[in-house]
């Protein structure tokens, strides 16, 4: 079965990605040029890149910052963004550590992420950062890997990165920023381990968490593999996902995390 999927996904894979190192600065470049050419999958982008946007708060000044922007264009929807990336390239404004931001207390007015936290070797140390330096009424708002009984068999079986669900602790060692990861870790941490994470980061509130997007990234063959179905299809699969809405603690494959930081702890 494992030999067989392997099979699968080196017939799928992109061309552009088949020999590619994923933690090389050059990457950005071929994910950039990957996401252009496929019209399918910068439409998934532009819906997640919208509900970051509608999830920050109105009333609140303050520059926001998106952790590994990489190849995304998340700047055409919040404009002013902070661009950062864990390596100086190009299209990054700035390089950082997500578990040492260089900003003072209280100054940003959001932190947004897409599939980046499930990289973060230590998301308990970038979480502390985080709590230091948003304002009260800060939000972190995330795009991330979620369990379910499908993105479970899709994740394990059918993706590249390391999918561990049953990981003890909320860090792994540290390597490549795109090949070291633990797709499990969100759910893990804003799930599984919902009461440890209230407990030890009292400051934040989690608002909501949204599930969606079971099939349309996974027919997109996101930024390593081709695409699965034709692009005019994007419409007719996004209703469809919309229609099982009241399924997808069973189906999606994503959610939004969106976490508030209060004025005073729970």
């Amino acid at each position: 079965m494992s030999r067989r999927l392997e099979n699968l996904k080196n017939l799928l894979s992109h061309p552009l990605a088949r020999n590619m190192d994923p933690d090389s600065p050059e990457a950005n470049d071929v994910f950039a040029e990957i996401i252009e050419a496929k019209p399918f999958l910068k439409e998934i982008y532009r819906s997640w890149f919208g509900m970051l946007a509608e999830s920050l708060p109105e009333k609140l000044d303050g520059p926001v910052l998106e952790l590994g922007s990489g190849a995304g264009f998340l700047e055409e929807f919040i404009p002013g963004l902070i661009k950062s990336e864990i390596q100086h390239i190009v299209s990054a404004d700035v390089a950082l550590d997500a578990r040492s931001l260089p900003f003072p207390e209280n100054s940003l007015k959001a932190i947004v992420i897409v599939d980046v936290f499930h990289h973060i070797p230590d998301v308990a140390k970038f979480l502390a950062e985080a709590q230091r330096c948003l304002k009260p009424g800060g939000v972190i708002s995330m795009i991330e890997p979620w369990i379910t009984p499908w993105s479970g068999f899709v994740y394990k079986y059918l993706h590249q990165e390391p999918f561990l669900n049953e990981a003890e602790e909320w860090r792994f060692s540290e390597g490549g920023r795109m090949s070291m990861s633990n797709s499990a870790l969100p759910w893990i941490v804003f799930e599984r381990d919902r009461r440890l994470f209230e407990s030890q980061f009292s400051f934040f509130k989690v608002e909501r968490i949204v599930l969606h997007t079971p099939f349309l990234y996974l027919l997109s063959g996101g930024v390593s593999m081709k695409n699965l179905v034709p692009a005019g299809l994007f419409p007719l699969i996004r209703r469809l996902e919309s229609a099982l809405t009241p399924f997808m603690k069973h189906i999606a494959m994503f959610a939004n995390i969106v976490l508030i930081k209060q004025v005073k702890p729970k």
